[in-house]
């Protein structure tokens, strides 16, 4: 994501139109339309060909007509297996349905979540991406820029905090702590490690209306920093928000501000939490 280059609301729109365009791609998060828990008895997948188990370990598949390597695009024949860590996924698999091209595919996915192994699948067709028009968001508010007080750990502490998914967990690292002042009192927010290193998130709820039930906002980790500047005009919508296939982690307990955060995106579905 671009850095700050010109006058802040400029530079956010300019942020945003990127965020929407990562969003809009064939095979984004926008894209969602299955998740589908695998079973020890082989079983049909809605939407597409073959016969789909699991041993817990891995995942088998008699292959039916139609079911394509993901890189070669060379066709699935016969009974094979693949496997994925926890908290990963793997594309397995293409599906180019009838009457559509290649750059149309279906792509499958597969997602180990809480030792559980599902199927993903994502349709440049999805109705939450032919009907997107764009982001809900607040307008840019300079008061919602704050610096705040930050205290990194030692060393990460693991915790285990809930998902999109009912039934399914995250085990997550908290990396810090940030203390957010509201009319003279003090909310604490931790801090979970991010995907890229020297990254964290912030993943909160608060009083807003309108918005999906929890945010997240991404901070650079600085080992040596005291102090964190924190652009609430940048809190995001994880992907869970978008549609009901998303697996996400929920914030860690306590990680709620009671005050309206009026900042950031919205409810991408218009509900209110």
């Amino acid at each position: 994501m671009s850095t700050l280059t010109t006058d802040p609301t400029t530079d956010l729109l300019r942020w945003r139109t990127e965020r929407e365009t990562f969003l809009r791609r064939p095979h984004g998060w926008l894209s969602l339309v299955g998740l589908h828990a695998l079973t020890a008895t082989p079983s049909t997948v809605p939407g597409l060909p073959g016969q789909w188990w699991t041993d817990g370990a891995d995942v088998f598949v008699r292959a039916g007509a139609g079911l394509t390597d993901p890189e070669t695009r060379e066709p699935l024949d016969g009974t094979w297996r693949r496997t994925v860590g926890e908290g990963l996924s793997a594309l397995v698999a293409t599906f180019v349905p009838e009457g559509r091209t290649d750059e149309d595919r279906v792509v499958v996915e597969l997602v180990r979540r809480t030792g559980r192994l599902h199927l993903r699948t994502r349709d440049p067709r999805a109705a939450s991406r032919v009907d997107f028009v764009g982001l809900p968001t607040f307008p840019y508010d300079p008061a919602w820029v704050l610096d705040v007080p930050v205290r990194w750990y030692d060393k990460p502490v693991e915790v285990t905090v809930g998902a999109a998914q009912h039934g399914l967990v995250h085990h997550v690292r908290l990396v810090g702590e940030i203390d957010v002042e509201r009319e003279g009192v003090v909310h604490t927010l931790r801090l979970t490690a991010g995907h890229a290193p020297g990254s964290a998130g912030v993943l909160f709820t608060d009083e807003a209306e309108g918005l999906a039930p929890w945010r997240v906002l991404s901070v650079d980790v600085d080992p040596s920093a005291d102090t964190l500047r924190i652009d609430l005009n940048r809190t995001i919508n994880l992907p869970y928000a978008f549609s009901d296939f998303g697996t996400c982690p929920a914030p860690v307990q306590g990680n709620h501000l009671p005050f309206a955060v009026r900042a950031g995106e919205r409810d991408p579905r218009g509900g209110v939490s």
